[in-house]
Parts: structure tokens; C-alpha cells; sequence
């Protein structure tokens, strides 16, 4: 991060900062009646370079999990998780298991956001997703099988 990224709250509102189990930095506010606007700018240094591809990662049953991973296939309150389960089967259910999984979920993300877009894509406006889509992607399809995590 090369310049942070502070949250700011219009109207101002008090905005208290912690640190969550992982080491990032989380935003805590009570939001008044009405409408709150919420945004953040940050600059991050980002080499260009495309990602690690790991063709020969395997899908792993969740039992064989340690426990201290479980904690990632946790579903989210910010997520509809119920609605969108069914919107990610039906995307990625008949994927290849293990990094074909992975990629075609990047592949669908990559064509359907942008980081300019991403936040609007959270404020409903359609046709993009948000930025954090491909994590979501994979707790939805664990979630409705409980015995395979991506």
C-alpha cells in the first residue's frame, strides 16, 4: 500500500479502526438513520505481472482440511450467501475440480470486473462484481457441499 486507504463517512460520523484476527485494518461505525455515503481512495504498488498459476492444485474433501483453514470457508454477513450458492453452481458446478475451478472463477471475475467498477458493482449497480467476488465464489461452493473445498 502505497498510500493508505482511511475510510470517510459523509455525513461525518465517528469511524473507530482495529485489527481483525488476520492483521487487517477494519472500520467500525454506527450508521444514523438516512442515507451514508462511505468511500476510501488508497494507492497500491502492483507489479503488473499476471499471478502464480498452480495447474496441478487439487481439490481437497473438507475433512482433510487442518482446522485453522475452516475458518476461511466461513460464509459472510456482507454476502447473501443462501441466494448467490445457486448463482455459483450453476456457473461453476460442472468446472473441472481443483485449479480449473480456480481459473474459470478468475476467468469469470476478470470479465465481469474492473477496479474502477468494483465499488459501484457493490452499491447494486449491475453487470460487474465486486472485487471480492472470487472468494465469495469459492465459500458458496463449499458451502453447499460440505464434503469438497475448492
Amino acid at each position: 500500500m502505497v498510500i493508505p486507504d482511511y475510510l470517510v463517512a459523509r455525513p461525518s460520523i465517528p469511524i473507530r479502526t482495529y485489527r481483525d484476527c488476520f492483521g487487517n485494518w477494519c472500520s467500525r461505525i454506527v450508521a444514523p438513520a438516512g442515507r451514508t455515503r462511505l468511500f476510501a481512495n488508497g494507492v497500491v504498488d502492483d507489479t503488473g505481472e499476471p499471478e502464480v498459476v498452480a495447474s496441478g492444485a487439487q481439490q481437497h474433501p473438507v475433512e482433510d482440511l487442518p482446522d485453522e483453514a475452516l475458518v476461511f470457508l466461513l460464509g459472510s454477513r456482507y454476502c447473501e450467501i443462501d441466494r448467490l450458492s445457486e448463482i455459483a453452481w450453476s456457473l461453476f458446478g460442472t468446472t473441472p475440480l481443483g485449479w480449473g475451478r480456480v481459473q474459470a472463477i478468475c476467468d469469470y471475475v476478470h470479465r465481469h470486473t474492473s477496479s474502477a467498477t468494483s465499488t459501484r458493482a457493490r452499491a447494486g449497480r449491475p453487470g460487474k462484481l465486486s472485487a471480492t467476488a472470487p472468494a465469495f465464489a469459492g465459500i458458496m461452493l463449499t458451502s453447499r457441499s460440505p464434503s469438497v473445498a475448492a
